[in-house]
C-alpha cells in the first residue's frame, strides 16, 4: 500500500517519471513510463534490475545495438483487422522500417556463446528472456520492400497495372510539356508573354502565367490570378484535354494502389495479433533503455533486492537535489563568465539576492551523501537535529529511492549497498489542511497517523516529517510519542524527524530504536548536512538565533525562561556529539590506515609474483636464446662449407669466408660476458637446459676445430687437384711428342674434354668412338690423351658431378622460380625466412636479377632485408627500383 494518493508528488516521483519520459524514443516506450507502478516481489524487481544493468552494459561495450525507427505502428496494424481496410503507403513504410528493427533487435539478443553440450548460452539472459518467443516477420518486409522503394514510395512495378498507368503518364506529361513550350516560345515571340516566365502548375494542371491585358490574345481557359491581380494563369485550349486525360491517369494510379494495398493487407490480416505482440518488444527495449540513460543522469546503481526489508545505504544521494544544485552552480558559473556582455541590472540584482539568500539558508554547493542503515534490530529511527540541517532531505531521499528501486530504477548509492522489499509506504510530510474537509493542519496529521497505526506491519516503512508538531509542544510529544510506541509495537519500519526532548529519549527504553543526528559545525555555525546514526542531535536554537541575529538580550531573556539545566544538557549534549566526530574521525584514519597496509601487503605480494614469473621468463627466453645460437652457428658453418665447395677452394674466397665465421664467433663471445653464472649455478643451468659459459665455449672450439680440419682436408684437396691436373697436362704433351695418332689411342677433340678411342685410321681421317657415338674427323683436330691420368681425373673430380635427382631438383626449382617476392603484411622474422628461401633458389637456379616487394610504411622491414642482403656473399648489389615502377617500395637485387 502506497500513503497518501499523492505519495509520489511529496516525494518529487513525478518530476522522476518525466525525466525518464523525455529518455523515450516513441510512445511505446512513454506508455511503458505511465503504467510503470510501485512492486512488492523482489523476484520481479530483481528482474527490471538485471534488464537495466544489461542494457547499461551494451551501452558500455557494444555500438550496434539496433535503435533506429521506433514507430509505433499498433493503431495502424489493428485498423486492417476490418475486411477492406488498407494502411497507407507513408504508414506501411514505417511498418517495415520497424519490424527491421524488431527483427534487428532479436538477432542482436540472440547471441551468445556455446557450451560444451552444444547450447547456445544468451550473452545478456533478462533481455534475451523478453525476445524469446517474439515472432518476427522477415517474408513481410521483404513483400514490403517489392512494392515500396527505400524512400517510402510505391514502386512503379510494384504490379503490371501500376507499372502501365505511370508509363502513360509520364508520356502524357511530357506531350503536354512539349506542347506547352511550343506556345510559350510562340506567345514569347509575338511580345505576350515574357521572356523568363516558364509554364507551372494550378489545380494540378500545366498554366502559363500571362499579363491580364492580354489574356484574351491565347486562346485557353483561366484557372486563377495571383494575389496582385497582375497575372493570370491559362491553360491553353490546346492542352485542355491532355490535362484532362492526366486527371484520369493520377485517378486511375490511386485506385490501383489502393487495390495493391488492399491486397496487401488481406495477405497480413492473419498475423496481425502476432504483430502487435511484436511491438510489446520494442516498447520494453524502449522503456528499458530510458531507465538506463536515466541511471546514466543519476549515476544510479542496481543492487541485489533481498526479500526481507532493511536498508543499508552507502553514499545515498537525493537525485533531485543532485541534479538541481549542478543547474544552480552552472548558472552561477556561466554568470561569472569574464566574456559575458553585462546583462539586465535587475536580473544581476536578482541574482546576487538569490545567491545571499543561499548562503543565508545554508545552502551547499553538492549533495554530501548519507549512509542509512535500518535493520531488524533498528528498525526505527529518529532524527533530530537543527532547523535546516538536512533532515527532511534524509525522510525524502529515504522515500524517493525506496519507491524508485521498487518501481525497477537504479538509484544513487555506493556499489556495496543492499536493501529489501517493503509491502508499504506511507508518509506524512509537509501541510495536509484543507478548508473544503474542514481539517487543521495538525488535525491533518492526526489523520494521517490514525491511518498508520491501523495498516502498519512488519513489512512497512513509515516516513514521518517533524513529528507531533502543529499543537501545544507538551500534548503534542506526548501524543508523538504514544504513537511512537504503537508503531514499535508493530514492529513497523519508520524514519522519523523531531524536535522533542521526549521522542529522543525514546529509544533508551525500547530495543530495535535508535537516534540518529544531523551533525552542526559549532565554530563556522554551518550545518554539515551528514547523519550520524546512534546519538540523537542537538537543535542549536540559542547558536542558530545568534547567528541569524537576534538581540543578545532576548537569547538571554530565552535562555533564563528555559533554565540552566537544559542549556547545558544540550551543551553537554554537543560537546558528546563533538567528540564522538572526533573519535569518529580517528577511527576512520585508523580504518583507511589498515586500509593502505593491506592493499600494500597485496601490492607487494604480487610484485613478488611477478618478480618469480619475470625470472621464470628471463630463464626461458636465455635457453632459446642458447639454442638458438647455437643452430645459427651450425647454420653458419654449414652455409661455409657449402660456399668453400661451390667457390672451388679459391683462397681469396675461402679467406674472406672464414673472416666472416670469425667475425660471428667474436660477437657471439662479445655478447655474453656479463651474464656468465659462477659455479653455484652451473649445475642448475645444465638442469634446466641451458649451458653455461665454459660448457658453450667448448662446444664453439670444438665447432671451430672441425671447420679448421675441414677447411685444412678441402685444401689438400684442391692441391692433389691442381697436381693431377699438372699432371694430365704433361702426360698429353708428351704423348703429342711421341708421335702420331694410331688404332686404340685414347684421344680427344682440342678445346674438349670428352674422352674416345680410335678405331681406324684412314690417312688425314680418323674413325673416334665418343661414349656410344661414332664419328670421322680429322687427325689434326685430335690430341693423345693419357688414359690413367683421365681416370684420376674421373676419380677426383666424381665427387662435384650431379646425380639425376640432383638435376631433377634444379630443373623443377628453375622451371616454379618467380622472380619477385612479396613480404607486404609479413612479421620481421617471417618476411626475413622467406627472403633467405627466395635468395637461395635464386642462387640455384642462377637468376641474375629479383625483386623483393616488402612496401614503404616505416622502413623497418626495408632496412632488416637490406641488412640480410649485405650479408650474402653471391649479392652483388642492391637497390630502390625505379620511382614508376615502385620506389623505395621494392628492392632490386643483383646476384
Amino acid at each position: 500500500m502506497i500513503y497518501p494518493k499523492n505519495f509520489e508528488q511529496k516525494i518529487g516521483f513525478t518530476e522522476v517519471r518525466s525525466l525518464l519520459r523525455e529518455r523515450c524514443l516513441s510512445p511505446l516506450g512513454k506508455e511503458q513510463v505511465d503504467a510503470m507502478t510501485f512492486s512488492t516481489d523482489a523476484g520481479q524487481v530483481n528482474t527490471w534490475l538485471e534488464e537495466t544493468r544489461e542494457f547499461r552494459r551494451i551501452q558500455e561495450e557494444q555500438d550496434d545495438f539496433p535503435l533506429d525507427h521506433f514507430f509505433d505502428m499498433r493503431e495502424s496494424v489493428s485498423r486492417i483487422r476490418l475486411e477492406g481496410t488498407h494502411m497507407e503507403v507513408e504508414e506501411l513504410f514505417d511498418l517495415k522500417r520497424s519490424l527491421e528493427t524488431i527483427i534487428a533487435i532479436v538477432d542482436f539478443l540472440s547471441r551468445g556463446d556455446e557450451t560444451e553440450q552444444g547450447e547456445t548460452r544468451p550473452c545478456y539472459p533478462a533481455l534475451h528472456a523478453l525476445a524469446d518467443g517474439i515472432a518476427t516477420f522477415p517474408v513481410l518486409v521483404q513483400r514490403i520492400s517489392q512494392i515500396i522503394d527505400k524512400f517510402g514510395k510505391m514502386r512503379d512495378n510494384a504490379s503490371p497495372a501500376l507499372l502501365q498507368i505511370r508509363r502513360t503518364l509520364a508520356q502524357t506529361e511530357g506531350s503536354i510539356s512539349r506542347t506547352l513550350y511550343s506556345i510559350l516560345r510562340s506567345a514569347q515571340g509575338e511580345g505576350l508573354v515574357e521572356k523568363d516566365v516558364t509554364p507551372t502548375l494550378r489545380d494540378g494542371r500545366l498554366v502559363i502565367p500571362v499579363a491580364p491585358g492580354l489574356k484574351r490574345r491565347i486562346s485557353g481557359i483561366v484557372h486563377d490570378e495571383s494575389a496582385t491581380g497582375r497575372t493570370v494563369y491559362i491553360e491553353p485550349t490546346e492542352v485542355v484535354e491532355a490535362n484532362n486525360r492526366i486527371r484520369e491517369l493520377e485517378n486511375e494510379e490511386r485506385r490501383e494502389i489502393i487495390r495493391i494495398l488492399t491486397d496487401f493487407a488481406k495477405k497480413m490480416r492473419p498475423n496481425v495479433q502476432e504483430i502487435l505482440d511484436s511491438y510489446r518488444l520494442m516498447a520494453a527495449v524502449d522503456f528499458i533503455r530510458a531507465k538506463a540513460e536515466l541511471a546514466r543522469l543519476f549515476q544510479g546503481f542496481e543492487p541485489e533486492v533481498g526479500d526481507e526489508p532493511h536498508i543499508d545505504w552507502i553514499g545515498a544521494v537525493h537525485p533531485l537535489l543532485q541534479l538541481s544544485l549542478e543547474r544552480k552552480n552552472k548558472e552561477k558559473a556561466s554568470r561569472n563568465l569574464p566574456a559575458e556582455p553585462a546583462g539586465d541590472v535587475s536580473s544581476q540584482a536578482d541574482a546576487t539576492i538569490q545567491e545571499e539568500g543561499d548562503e543565508a539558508r545554508n545552502v551547499p554547493s553538492k549533495v554530501v551523501p548519507l549512509d542509512i542503515q535500518l535493520t531488524r534490530d533498528r528498525h526505527l529511527l529518529i532524527i533530530s537535529g537543527p532547523n535546516a540541517g538536512g533532515k527532511s532531505v534524509c525522510l525524502k531521499t529515504v522515500g524517493l529511492l525506496q519507491y524508485m528501486l521498487q518501481c525497477g530504477l537504479s538509484i544513487p548509492v555506493g556499489n556495496r549497498s543492499t536493501t529489501g522489499i517493503f509491502s508499504d509506504i506511507m508518509i506524512d510530510i509537509g501541510d495536509e489542511q484543507s478548508i473544503e474537509n474542514d481539517l487543521s493542519t495538525y488535525s491533518s496529521h492526526l489523520m494521517n497517523m490514525k491511518i498508520m497505526m491501523r495498516r502498519a506491519t512488519g513489512r512497512t516503512l513509515i516516513l514521518i516529517d517533524e513529528f507531533g508538531t502543529g499543537t501545544e509542544p507538551q500534548i503534542g510529544g506526548a501524543i508523538a510519542e504514544a504513537v511512537l510506541h504503537r508503531f514499535w509495537q508493530k514492529q513497523a519500519w519508520a524514519v522519523i524527524t523531531t524536535h522533542y526532548q521526549n521522542l529522543k529519549h525514546f529509544a533508551e527504553d525500547h530495543p530495535g530504536t535508535v537516534n540518529g543526528a544531523m551533525l552542526y559545525d559549532r565554530h563556522e555555525m554551518r550545518p554539515l548536512f551528514q547523519l550520524a546514526i546512534g546519538r540523537p542531535g542537538s537543535s542549536f536554537a540559542i547558536e542558530i538565533a545568534r547567528k541569524t541575529g537576534l538581540p543578545e538580550e532576548v537569547i538571554r531573556e530565552a535562555a533564563d525562561i528555559v533554565g540552566s539545566d537544559y542549556i547545558q544538557s544540550d551543551k553537554y549534549l554537543q560537546d558528546i556529539v563533538r567528540d564522538k566526530r572526533y573519535w569518529e574521525g580517528k577511527r576512520q584514519t585508523i580504518h583507511s590506515h589498515e586500509k593502505e597496509l593491506e592493499k600494500r601487503i597485496a601490492q607487494y605480494e604480487k610484485d613478488i609474483a611477478t618478480l618469480e614469473q619475470s625470472r621464470k621468463d628471463i630463464l626461458r627466453r636465455a635457453r632459446e636464446q642458447a639454442e638458438e645460437i647455437i643452430k645459427e652457428s651450425n647454420r653458419r658453418i654449414e652455409n661455409t662449407i657449402r660456399e668453400i665447395r661451390e667457390k672451388q677452394a679459391e683462397k681469396e674466397a675461402t679467406k674472406r669466408i672464414r673472416q666472416e665465421l670469425a667475425a660471428y664467433e667474436e660477437g657471439l663471445r662479445a655478447s655474453s660476458p656479463a651474464d656468465r653464472p659462477g659455479k653455484d649455478n652451473k649445475k642448475k643451468l645444465k638442469d634446466s637446459g641451458l649451458l653455461s659459459d665454459e660448457d658453450f665455449q667448448k662446444k664453439v672450439d670444438r665447432i671451430k676445430n672441425r671447420k679448421e680440419r675441414h677447411e685444412q682436408h678441402l685444401k689438400e684437396k684442391t692441391d692433389r687437384q691442381q697436381a693431377a691436373a699438372e699432371a694430365l697436362k704433361n702426360a698429353v704433351r708428351k704423348r703429342l711428342a711421341d708421335g702420331e695418332v694410331k688404332a686404340g689411342d685414347a684421344v680427344r677433340i682440342k678445346g674438349l674434354t670428352t674422352v674416345g678411342k680410335v678405331e681406324t685410321v684412314d690417312g688425314r681421317q680418323a674413325t673416334v668412338i665418343f661414349g656410344d657415338m661414332r664419328t670421322k674427323m680429322a687427325v689434326s683436330r685430335l690430341e693423345h690423351v693419357d688414359a690413367a691420368a683421365v681416370q684420376t681425373e674421373q676419380q677426383q673430380f666424381q665427387a662435384y658431378h650431379y646425380s639425376r635427382e640432383t638435376r631433377e631438383t634444379i630443373d623443377k626449382h628453375r622451371n616454379q622460380f618467380r622472380q619477385e617476392l612479396d613480404v607486404r603484411g609479413m612479421r620481421a622474422d617471417e618476411a626475413l625466412n622467406q627472403v633467405q628461401y627466395f635468395i637461395d633458389d635464386a642462387i640455384l637456379v642462377g637468376a641474375g636479377q629479383v625483386r623483393i616487394l616488402h612496401g614503404k610504411g616505416n622502413g623497418i622491414l626495408r632496412q632488416l632485408i637490406r641488412q640480410y642482403l649485405g650479408s650474402v656473399p653471391n649479392v652483388k648489389s642492391y637497390r630502390d627500383e625505379h620511382v614508376q615502377f615502385g620506389g623505395a617500395g621494392i628492392t632490386v637485387v643483383e646476384l
